[in-house]
């Protein structure tokens, strides 16, 4: 399923496993730095069910939240960020909505969201899938799966983007030059 952002359709993709330390985030890491190299622009998007903070106590956004702010946005040149408070969890169309110029969104703690998703399952971790087959594009495994899904071994990032590219018709691009450091 993609998000239409005006006439632009971005691909929107789900990396799920049956629970905590199944390699998920790991994976996602993989999957971006080769989605990098190809020059892609990626977003992501993580469900965390336990909450989160942003801010540091004591800094300015952070005070401001804490004056009552309701939206606080902080931008440099090289990052922009913007925590809102909500007063329930937000639809998984809703918050993707809010990303733009990507050519690609992957989210993670999204296992019954209504997105093609890729499902991270090793044997030392899991008993049985978690995700229907008909609601996979790919299985990442340490084993060998007979479903008609294609499946990757846990490090193939590379043939991953291929599928992706493939299924969804992102562009190879030429190695990005921005500087893109999020550190």
């Amino acid at each position: 399923m993609n998000v239409t952002h005006g006439e632009t359709r971005i691909p929107v993709i789900s990396i799920v496993g049956s629970g905590s330390n199944s390699g998920k985030t790991t994976l996602l890491e993989k999957i971006i730095r080769e989605a990098k190299q190809r020059g892609w622009r990626v977003g992501t998007l993580k469900h965390d069910i336990h909450g989160f903070d942003l801010d540091q106590p004591g800094k300015d956004s952070w005070r401001h939240a804490q004056a009552g702010a309701d939206v606080v946005a902080i931008s440099s040149p090289q990052k922009i960020a913007v925590m809102e408070k909500v007063t329930e969890d937000q639809p998984l169309d809703e918050v993707i909505a809010r990303i733009q110029g990507v050519d690609v969104i992957f989210t993670e703690g999204y296992k019954s969201g209504n997105k093609p998703k890729i499902e991270v399952f090793r044997s030392g971790v899991h008993q049985k899938l978690f995700c229907l087959p008909e609601e996979l594009i790919a299985i990442v495994s340490d084993l060998t799966f007979e479903l008609g899904i294609p499946t990757f071994g846990l490090d193939d990032a590379s043939g991953i983007c291929d599928l992706i590219q493939s299924l969804f018709g992102i562009r190879a691009r030429e190695k990005s030059s921005e500087g893109e450091d999020w550190g």
